[in-house]
């Protein structure tokens, strides 16, 4: 049984409790720390099974029983804190990103040189079961050599204001899952990216420097071409396509309904819409995610994405928002690590 210490108690850290004390079999919390735990949160933790809260996440790191750190706290700590915990001989368990900033990745690079240590990048969609199931068509070659890639992401309504601020920007913040997840499709990088952008949904967005849609193409370095869009408000519900179009045919998947009941009548023909944001789309991605890199603690096997895999959809965010600013193409060479 693998002890883990959680930082961070928000929206994301409880999600990653629910899973571990509900859903994971070989995985056991011992602590939780959040600077900002209060009663309530404490009180729901222990309920779940969490044997010790706190508002000091170095308790975690100077815990010799516990094994594994999840990181869930902002994401301005996550690179300072990854090169604690490993400095402290935890694996690690990060959320996307691990930074905005290059250079403090390469810090974490540099950290994990020489320790026999896990380091793994909460890239969740990769575990989801009808994302997998793509991925598995391509493997099998059941649509030839792969042509184009379209993935369409699009959140329910915008965030606030404040969070948009520090998000990072749409590129960083949003799209950095769907390129994660063109390199998981294609099993390639990318060599140049070019975006089309605008503010559409709200000018205070605009206001606070980032976009609200966009659309980026990808060069992929297998020759497939890719298409992501991205917007910040889709009313009819989390809208989460992907498709692969190939010299053989064509592999898809589609949005997640609350069921899958079609309705046929004099009116028309009607369907569930989609469920309504990603906490409900990817319980089961999130879960099957830490049992993962539980596994792979145990097993001692390589982490199924590790610390270059956090570090390059950065990278390809990075392009994304220059060419953006700049409305050119940009070369990933031009990115420096």
């Amino acid at each position: 049984m693998v002890k883990v210490g959680i930082i961070g108690a928000g929206r994301i850290g409880k999600l990653h409790i629910t899973s571990i004390c509900t859903r994971v079999r070989n995985g056991v919390i011992k602590t939780v720390a959040d600077p900002f735990m209060n009663e309530e949160t404490a009180a729901w933790a222990e309920s779940m099974g969490v044997q010790h809260t706190t508002t000091d996440y170095k308790e975690i790191l100077n815990d010799p029983e516990i094994d594994a750190v999840l990181i869930c706290s902002s994401t301005d700590t996550h690179s300072s804190i990854s090169v604690e915990a490993i400095n402290a001989g935890k694996h690690v368990f990060c959320e996307k990103p691990i930074d905005h900033d290059l250079a403090k990745i390469k810090e974490v690079v540099k950290a994990l040189e020489g320790k026999d240590l896990k380091y793994m990048v909460g890239f969740n969609r990769r575990f989801d079961t009808h994302h997998a199931a793509v991925r598995q068509a391509i493997v099998d070659g059941k649509i030839g050599n792969m042509e184009l890639v379209k993935i369409s992401s699009r959140d329910p309504e915008p965030p606030s204001i404040e969070y948009v601020k520090g998000s990072g920007g749409i590129f960083m913040d949003m799209m950095i899952h769907d390129f994660d997840m063109v390199r998981f499709l294609t099993g390639a990088d990318v060599e140049e990216v070019y975006t089309i952008s605008n503010v559409l949904v709200d000018p205070a967005i605009g206001e606070a420097g980032d976009v609200d849609t966009a659309i980026v193409s990808l060069k992929m370095s297998n020759g497939a071409l890719a298409v992501i869009d991205n917007s910040r408000r889709s009313v009819y519900g989390y809208d989460q396509r992907l498709e692969v179009f190939g010299s053989k045919g064509m592999v898809q998947d589609q949005n997640v309904g609350a069921n899958n009941t079609i309705i046929s009548n004099e009116n028309g023909v009607t369907t569930e819409k989609p469920v309504n944001f990603f906490l409900e789309r990817y319980l089961d991605a999130y879960a099957k995610e830490i049992t993962s890199f539980i596994d792979c603690i145990e097993n001692n096997t390589p982490a199924p994405m590790d610390v270059w895999d956090g570090l390059k959809p950065v990278m390809i965010a990075q392009a994304a928002t220059i060419s953006s600013k700049e409305g050119r193409p940009v070369k990933m060479s031009e990115i420096k690590f």
